[in-house]
């Protein structure tokens, strides 16, 4: 009788790697002590459920709760060995994986949790904060909204206005972007009112203060300004017109027109290494007063009155443009077509032409004149109607560009001012800017967010505490990615080298900033294959590459977390390599 022949094979990929940097930050120890599910809970730990279901999302981009049992179930001893607890695809079922969000949804029991990974994070790598950014985001999806509920309608920054929508807020760690605070609000509240409460999350979860909170504008509020003042902490912001009125920024500017305000150069290592001028301001001192909890406080604010060269062209660029468009809509009022309405007095000329001009914001850039002329227009005889002449009067509307009022608009373009209360000596002129330019850290984050790494848009979830739980597991997920970014770019810099191997059809390009995504995409076609000979056990996985030995040694892996997936792989008699 011939041998019983069997070949199973299990797609690896980079889920080790996902769920050693879990574990190593403590996530599935820390999920235990703070989230106690209902006693009716056997088998895989509430923390390595969570963990494992978090590597699904990383590794395969998609949160939703019914496609996690069956991926388990192709992967259970690869799960197994990485998690060293017993794994039975059934545990990963949607009432289970409902039960995690459930609980995650508790938002008394994640802060806890989350001061808790912060505290353990920071320690495990040795990390100092001292610069946190804060901003919003929504979601929006197809839901129903209710009174009280969570999804509502609001100013959409997914430009879809027309989906309710929740809000996220997250407090970022510099330099890495990653999460040490998040929270979800109702979708229609303002984001001004949401960085009080942001950064008392924030200053309780570390623990500390003398922090220095970067955000855009709706942080500028002046009592979230005063706020942080009084809070012992430090902020750097920019300033809209609602906090800085056109009359007072012309008082800031009008010194520097004159020539009589020296600017301080601010500059950047490019690309190419080398320094480039890209910014120039100067900054003056402001006495502020406001009332914190029925008390008055004073203090020196630092206004940064900058010109950014890149801001400026893109001004210009955007000027010219407006002036293009409103010019040329402005000659269609002229046209003589069936079917037009024509204008039939100055009036309803002009009113039209300030509507074009308001529309595209160059109302005093554009000289207008407005033609009335008289053509006599011959009509035959025609039966018993004589021949006549009538007098008509045709409107015609010509345009010019007021080359001294757009060389005085253009004085403006470029110039933004920030408000920060840092001591210079600690945060200069300089930095403040390339600290501000930074921002993009956070959205980054978003776009992970929300994008093929985490797919929380759109969200297929219906319920508010549901849809919480999965903001705040997805954050998780957002530590996880931000982390091994940080270890890889960190250890090329301590070696003073690059990474090659990560770009399709370019094996030799380089690169000192690899992303996370790029590095877990390099362990993609992994694979551990078990070959069950009559009573001959074979077991093999993927050799890996010399890219990926790399990689796993910038993040201070051992190649043991994939050997071990055979070396401890179970005996024959396992149900896993029964024939």
């Amino acid at each position: 009788m011939a041998d019983s022949f069997n070949v199973k094979t299990e797609q690896v990929d980079d889920i080790p790697i996902l769920l050693v940097q879990g574990k190593k930050i403590g996530v599935p120890e820390l999920l235990d002590q703070f989230f106690l599910p209902h006693g009716n809970w056997q088998g895989t730990s509430f923390g390595w459920t969570t963990l494992i279901w978090l590597a699904h999302i990383l590794s395969e981009g998609d949160h939703r709760l019914n496609q996690v049992e069956a991926w388990v179930e192709k992967r259970p001893h690869t799960l197994e060995i990485s998690a060293g607890e017993s794994v039975r695809a059934l545990e990963w079922s949607d009432d289970r994986l409902g039960i995690v969000l459930d609980e995650l949804a508790n938002v008394e029991k994640w802060q806890a949790f989350e001061a808790e990974l912060n505290h353990r994070t920071l320690r495990v790598y040795d990390l100092r904060p001292r610069r946190v950014r804060v901003d919003s985001t929504t979601a929006s999806g197809y839901w129903t909204v209710t009174e009280d509920g969570l999804f509502q309608q609001g100013h959409s920054k997914d430009h879809r206005p027309d989906l309710p929508q929740l809000k996220v807020m997250i407090s970022a760690l510099d330099p890495m972007g990653m999460p040490v605070a998040t929270q979800v609000v109702s979708g229609e509240r303002a984001d001004d009112k949401l960085y009080i409460p942001a950064i008392k999350q924030v200053s309780a979860s570390l623990d500390e203060h003398g922090l220095l909170f970067v955000g855009d504008c709706k942080m500028a509020a002046l009592g979230t300004r005063a706020f942080m003042q009084n809070s012992q902490d430090y902020y750097l912001c920019q300033l809209s017109e609602v906090q800085l009125p056109s009359e007072t920024l012309e008082t800031y500017l009008q010194p520097v027109w004159n020539g009589k305000q020296a600017l301080t150069s601010i500059e950047r290592v490019n690309t190419e290494g080398q320094l480039e001028k890209i910014a120039e301001g100067y900054e003056q001192n402001v006495s502020l007063r406001a009332e914190i909890d029925n008390k008055t406080i004073t203090w020196t604010e630092r206004r940064l009155i900058v010109r950014s060269f890149q801001y400026v062209r893109a001004s210009q660029e955007g000027l010219h443009n407006r002036l293009a468009k409103a010019q040329s809509e402005l000659l269609e009022l002229n046209e003589h077509k069936q079917g037009k309405r024509q204008m039939q007095d100055r009036t309803s000329m002009q009113t039209a032409a300030e509507k074009i001009l308001n529309h595209y914001r160059v109302a005093g850039l554009l000289k207008l004149n407005i033609l009335d002329e008289s053509t006599e227009r011959h009509i035959r005889a025609y039966g018993d109607r004589p021949a006549r002449t009538e007098i008509e009067h045709m409107l015609t509307l010509l345009t010019e560009i007021d080359d001294q009022a757009v060389q005085e608009a253009e004085h403006w373009l470029g110039w933004r001012v920030y408000a920060a209360n840092q001591p210079q000596d600690i945060l200069p002129l300089d930095k403040a800017i390339l600290a501000y330019r930074e921002e993009y850290l956070v959205e980054r984050g978003f776009g992970r967010l929300k994008g093929k790494p985490m797919s929380l848009s759109p969200m297929y979830l219906q319920s508010d505490e549901r849809a919480t739980g999965l903001i705040h597991l997805l954050s998780i997920g957002l530590r996880i990615l931000t982390l091994i970014e940080h270890q890889a770019r960190q250890r090329l810099a301590d070696l003073n080298q690059k990474l090659s191997g990560l770009y399709a059809g370019n094996p030799k390009r380089t690169t000192d900033r690899p992303t996370a995504e790029a590095m877990l995409q390099a362990f993609k076609g992994i694979y551990l294959s078990v070959v069950t000979l009559g009573e001959q056990v074979l077991y093999h996985v993927t050799p890996l590459s010399e890219v990926q030995g790399k990689i796993l040694s910038l993040l201070n892996f051992p190649v043991h977390i994939y050997i071990q997936l055979v070396n401890n792989f179970p005996k024959p008699t396992s149900k896993m390599t029964e024939p």
